[in-house]
This record gives C-alpha cells, structure tokens and sequence, in this order.
C-alpha cells in the first residue's frame, strides 16, 4: 500500500510536469482577462494530468470499484469534452448533453441508480422507484456543475475534492469497504501534488497550473459516483443518502444558492458572476489564501458532522431538515451580500479590495 501510494504521488507529480509542457505547446492555457486576475497564460492541465494517473491505477486494480471499465469510459469521455471545451470553448448546451448521456449510461450498465433516499423527510423510508431514474441525471449532472462551479481561486477545488473523497474513504472504512476505500485514497494522493503547484508550492508562480473543465467535471462525476456506490448497496451500504449532502456541503449550497440567485435576477444560471462564497470573503478582505483556509474549515465541518452522523446513527431526516436549514442561511446570507459586505467592511474598517484569481469559466 505504501509503494502504490507512493507511486502514485511521484506519478502525478511527473504527469503534471509532462502535461503542462504539452499545455504550453498546444495553447492550452489560461489567458488573463477581466475576470481572471492571474499573472500570464497558466496551463489548464492539472484535470488531465492527474486523472491520467487515477485511470492508470484503475486500469490496473479494476476490482477497486463496481463496471470499473464503464467508469473510465464515462469519465474518460468527460475528460476529453473537457479538454476540448478548455482548448475551444465548445457549447455549454453539448456538455450538458453529454452528461445526460453519460448519466443514463450510469443507469443502464452500470446500476447505479438513486432508488433508495432512506428516511429522508420523516421516520420511514422511501424509495422512488422509477423516479430514481429522474433524480439520478439530475444529481449526477448536478454534482458535475457544482463542482465546475466552486473552481474559483488557487487550491480551493483541489482542496475541498480532497476534503470529499476523504471523508468518503472514512465512511467505506468504517463499512470495511477496502477497495473503495483505496480508490478514495488513491485519487485523494494524485490530487495533492496538483494542489501544491496550483499554489505555488514549493516552485513558485512559474510553475503554476490551473485543474481546467477536464478535471472539474471529472471530479463531480467521480465524487456522485462514489456516492452512489457507497449509498444504494442495500446489503453493503457505507452510509444513508442524506450524509452525502453533507460531505460535499459547500459545492451543493454554492451551486443552489448561485443558480437560484441568477435566475432571481433573471439571468442565465450559467453566466458567470463575482458573487461566490470566496468573492465574499475577499470583498471583506480576506487575501485569497485567507479565504481558501476559511472555505476548507467549513467544509471540513459540514464532512465532520457527516462521518459523525453515520457513524453514530443520528436520525436522517434531522440531519436532512438541518442541511436545508443551513442551506437556506446560506442562500440568504448570500442574497443580501451587497448589503451585509457594506455594513462588514465599515464595522472592521475595510476600505480596500481584494483582487482574486478565478480559472474558471462558469463559476
């Protein structure tokens, strides 16, 4: 285990090497503009790079998790979309296709569907039957875009992926789920070297890369699967539906507060805008870095209650009334951020903007 781990580090760290070298050759690069306020053009390969090693490792243990094979053709194909849209910025209507299409191809070979939501509103389970097939392509599109979403200053994907598919490998533990468990600490160590040069560390800014559509939407679709393998095995289940809110707290509440925001204002929930949970904190004057650890802490939080939830058995349907009351003081908070930044920033005496650094595309 310590050699594979290893191997995998190492691995990662010479794949995104390789690949940002690819990057700057091809043009794959991240230019500069009014909304991005990074220093140069920055590789969008660090998706790429380190999800080649993650298939890598699949490819050769692939009893490590459930239609291995499919999922490396799904995700795969997620990768090149996103590869391609990083290169020339295909039609968002396309992606959204593809990860229908890659959703249904999730249900049909691969029985991963959302049947089984245990007793999430009330004291007694329910389970939606052929509805799941509905709620399935909206969660697995869902968590594809949320994750796309929060993609918006240095570490902070990297970091709350790794918070996730930690706090998953807690929980399959825990079950004594071992092969889940590894794939959880497989990706969780291929990430960490990404995390490192997306901050600088120990390199500095020369040798910055940014993760790209690829790995954003890798990563949801990833993350959505585990949780559907970890949740819906009636004889093996590693957790109850509703924890996986709660491990993957702030892309969701981000994503829904974001999108119900939008259209509120009759926009479109996919243009971009600079009213995020870390354009916030920066607007109070947090530097980027500042904002990063904050995010973390409050996602470390929201997967801490999650694992101690399942590991203790609190009720569901508490813990699904208390996510949404959470969520919804977080959509208000974030509604009226004009107002409350205004009245933060006189209080503590802020009066200078920070600037932030935001690679992605439709955050």
């Amino acid at each position: 285990m310590i050699a594979s781990t290893l191997g995998i580090f190492l691995g990662s760290f010479l794949s995104l090497f390789f690949f940002r070298k690819v990057a700057v050759f091809i043009n794959l690069v991240d230019e500069p503009n009014a909304r991005k306020h990074h220093n140069g053009a920055v590789p969008l390969v660090g998706g790429l790079a380190v999800f080649i090693v993650v298939f890598s490792f699949l490819y050769a243990f692939p009893d490590t998790i459930s239609s291995s094979y499919l999922y490396l053709a799904c995700a795969g194909a997620l990768l090149l979309a996103g590869v391609a849209d990083d290169l020339y910025d295909i039609s968002f209507k396309f992606r959204l296709l593809l990860q229908f299409f890659i959703s249904a191809l999730m249900m049909a070979i691969g029985d991963l569907v959302l049947f089984d939501v245990g007793e999430l509103i009330a004291p007694f389970n329910i389970n939606l039957s052929y509805f799941g097939y509905l709620m399935t392509a909206i969660v697995v599109v869902g968590a594809i875009n949320a994750f796309n979403m929060v993609d918006g200053i240095d570490g902070l994907l990297g970091a709350l992926s790794t918070i996730t598919f930690s706090a998953l490998g807690v929980l399959f533990y825990f079950n004594a789920q071992h092969e889940l468990m590894t794939f959880c600490v497989a990706i969780v160590v291929a990430t960490i070297p990404y995390i490192f040069m997306n901050l600088g560390i120990p390199l500095g800014q020369r040798f910055k890369i940014f993760m790209g559509d690829a790995g954003s939407t890798v990563i949801g679709f990833t993350v959505v699967w585990l949780l559907l393998e970890g949740s819906q095995d009636k004889e093996y289940s590693a957790f109850s539906p509703v924890i996986a809110l709660w491990l993957a707290a702030i892309p969701i509440m981000d994503a829904v507060t974001t999108i119900a925001r939008r259209i509120k204002k009759g926009r479109s929930p996919f243009k971009p805008d600079r009213e995020h949970l870390h354009h916030v904190l920066m607007r109070l004057g947090f530097s980027p870095r500042q904002a990063l650890v904050v995010i973390c802490i409050m996602a470390l939080v929201f997967a801490g209650v999650g694992v101690v939830a399942e590991v203790q058995q609190w009720p569901q349907y508490i813990m699904f009334w208390v996510f949404m009351l959470a969520t919804v003081t977080y959509y208000f908070i974030m509604s009226k951020v004009w107002r409350i930044t205004v009245r933060l920033r006189k209080v503590l005496g802020i009066s200078k903007r920070s600037t932030i650094s935001s690679p992605n595309k439709i955050s």
